[in-house]
C-alpha cells in the first residue's frame, strides 16, 4: 500500500473507533453501574434497541436531536427499572429476567418502529475537530459525535463517585456484601434499582447515538448485539469506568476494520472483517470466565449462588 493508503486505513480505523465505540461506551458504563450494585442485566439489548428506536422517533416528532436524546434516555430507564423491579422479587433470577426484557425491549421497538423505518430525523450535530488538517481522510475521521465528550465526563463522573461520595460507596457496598449493606440499615432492593434506572438511561444515550449519529437511521438490525458486548466489555474494563473509554474504543476501532479497508479498495474478508468485535468478545469470555475462577475486580455478589 502508498503512504496515502496507510493514512487514510489508520484515520479510518481512528474514525471508526471514535463513531462505532460511542454507544459501546455508554452501553459498558451503564451496565458497569448496574454491575457495581450487585446485579447483571442481559435486557441491555432490548434498552439499546428500544431507546434506539424511542430517540429517533422523538427527534422525528420534535424535529429536535436533543428532545430525541431525551427520549431515548427516558426508554432506557424505563425498562431498566422494570429489570431492577422484578429482581427485587423473591426467587427471581437475574439473567432469566434479563432474557425476557431483552425480548419485550426489541419486540416493542419493533413495533412501534415500523413506522419510522423510511423517515429521516434530525441528526445530533458532528464536532469537526480536524479543520487543522488538509487530508479530507483525517478531518472526516475526527468528525466526532457531540455525545463523545458527555460519555467521557460520565466515566470521570462514575469512577470518581465509587471512589469518593457516599452514594458511591453505598452502590459498591450493595455489590460486594448485601449483608453488611442491610446491617448497616440500607435497602439493597432500592439501591440496586435506583442503580440499574440510572444505568439504563446511560445506555439510553448509546441507542440514541446510533439513530441519531452514526449509522443515523431506524432500523431493526440496529444494535447487532452491542448490549450483549456490553457484559464483555464491563468484564474486560474489569468494572473500571475509566478503563470502559480504552475497551470501548478498542471494539469501536475494531468493528472499523473492514469499512476501513473497504474505503481504500481492499474487498477481500470484508464480511469477515466484520466480524472481529464478536471474535474479541469470545476471546475475552473464554480468558476472563474461567470455571472456578473469579475475574479481579468483580463485585462479590455477582459471583454468589443466588
Amino acid at each position: 500500500m502508498t503512504a496515502d493508503q496507510w493514512i487514510a486505513l489508520i484515520a479510518g480505523i481512528v474514525g471508526g473507533a471514535l463513531r462505532v465505540g460511542v454507544p459501546f461506551l455508554f452501553v459498558s458504563l451503564g451496565e458497569c453501574l448496574t454491575e457495581k450494585s450487585g446485579r447483571i442485566n442481559l435486557g441491555l439489548e432490548g434498552v439499546l434497541v428500544l431507546s434506539a428506536m424511542s430517540a429517533f422517533g422523538g427527534a422525528y416528532l420534535t424535529g429536535s436531536p436533543w428532545l430525541g436524546v431525551l427520549a431515548g434516555a427516558l426508554a432506557g430507564a424505563l425498562l431498566a427499572a422494570l429489570h431492577g423491579v422484578l429482581c427485587s422479587l423473591p426467587r427471581v433470577n437475574d439473567v432469566a429476567t434479563g432474557i425476557a426484557l431483552m425480548l419485550l425491549g426489541t419486540g416493542l421497538a419493533f413495533y412501534f418502529g415500523k413506522g419510522l423505518i423510511q423517515p429521516q430525523a434530525p441528526q445530533i450535530p458532528a464536532l469537526a475537530l480536524g479543520e487543522w488538517s488538509s487530508s479530507p481522510a483525517i478531518r472526516q475521521a475526527l468528525r466526532i459525535n457531540a455525545l463523545l465528550p458527555l460519555g467521557l465526563l460520565l466515566a470521570g463522573a462514575l469512577w470518581w463517585g465509587f471512589a469518593r461520595t457516599r452514594a458511591g460507596l453505598l452502590v459498591r457496598m450493595a455489590g460486594d456484601s448485601a449483608n453488611a449493606a442491610r446491617a448497616l440499615g440500607y435497602s439493597v432492593s432500592g439501591i440496586r434499582i435506583a442503580a440499574t434506572s440510572l444505568g439504563g438511561a446511560i445506555a439510553g444515550l448509546g441507542g440514541a447515538s446510533l439513530t441519531l449519529f452514526y449509522p443515523g437511521s431506524w432500523n431493526e438490525g440496529i444494535s447487532s448485539g452491542q448490549g450483549l458486548i456490553a457484559v464483555a466489555l464491563v468484564i474486560f474494563a474489569r468494572w473500571s469506568p475509566l478503563r470502559c473509554i480504552g475497551a470501548a474504543a478498542l471494539f469501536g476501532g475494531a468493528g472499523a476494520v473492514g469499512p476501513a479497508l473497504q474505503s481504500i479498495g481492499i474487498g477481500w474478508g470484508y464480511h469477515l472483517f466484520n466480524t472481529v468485535p464478536y471474535v474479541l468478545t469470545l476471546l475475552i469470555l473464554f480468558i476472563t470466565c474461567r470455571p472456578g475462577s473469579v475475574a479481579t475486580g468483580s463485585p462479590g455478589e455477582l459471583s454468589s449462588s443466588k
